[in-house]
């Protein structure tokens, strides 16, 4: 990662995207420093995204050594998330009881990037492709849903869960005839909503 700096934001991405030689839309960049008044100025950290990629590895493999877990990691970028697949001696222990702790795993990292690079990152962690099976199971129980749904014109709520596996619902009925869904409530009590439409 490399800093550069200006009297503003601007001026410092088209300096790093100058030596760079690429646009400065293309410039992924954390501001480090802003200091204003007469003399202003602005510090950047320009960053590549197999630098966030690099740091979201070695951040799991410090935490799962932190639990004495030693694992390993394949990463892999695809439609702007980085997909971290995880795998170690202990997979039951990291996954938890119905992926909870898995998906506090998840949090952590994503938080960790997040703060890290000073940018939002989407972050997708599996564990010897529980992910795959979760996924194939909760479409499984929207499409059935949404079946009881389309017979009794009543609409259905499933259980909260992770944007990821919402997103699964979505998709898995997008195509249903008069079923519309919708995501309802606020944070971990967030769960799909089916409805039916004429």
């Amino acid at each position: 990662m490399k800093k550069y700096q200006a009297k503003t934001i601007d001026e410092a991405v088209e300096m790093a995207a100058q030596e760079l030689g690429i646009l400065p839309s293309d410039v992924n960049f954390a501001v480090q420093e802003e200091k204003k008044g007469l003399f202003k100025k602005v510090t950047i950290e320009v960053y590549e995204l197999s630098d966030a990629i690099e740091f979201a590895e070695e951040y799991l493999k410090n935490v799962t050594a932190a639990l004495g877990i030693q694992s390993e990691t394949t990463t892999v970028l695809k439609d702007d998330i980085i997909h971290i697949s995880l795998n170690s001696d202990h997979n039951p222990i990291l996954i938890g009881k119905n992926g909870k702790t898995l998906q506090a795993l998840n949090e952590l990292v994503r938080l960790a990037v997040s703060s890290k690079f000073k940018k939002r990152f989407r972050i997708l962690l599996d564990i010897n492709d529980y992910k795959d099976g979760k996924y194939s199971r909760v479409a499984f129980a929207a499409r059935k849903a949404a079946k009881e749904v389309q017979k009794t014109k009543m609409d259905a709520t499933l259980e909260p869960m992770p944007a990821d596996e919402r997103r699964v619902v979505h998709n898995a009925l997008a195509n249903f005839s008069h079923i519309k869904t919708e995501s309802a409530g606020e944070g971990h009590h967030r769960a799909v909503v089916i409805k039916y439409v004429d």
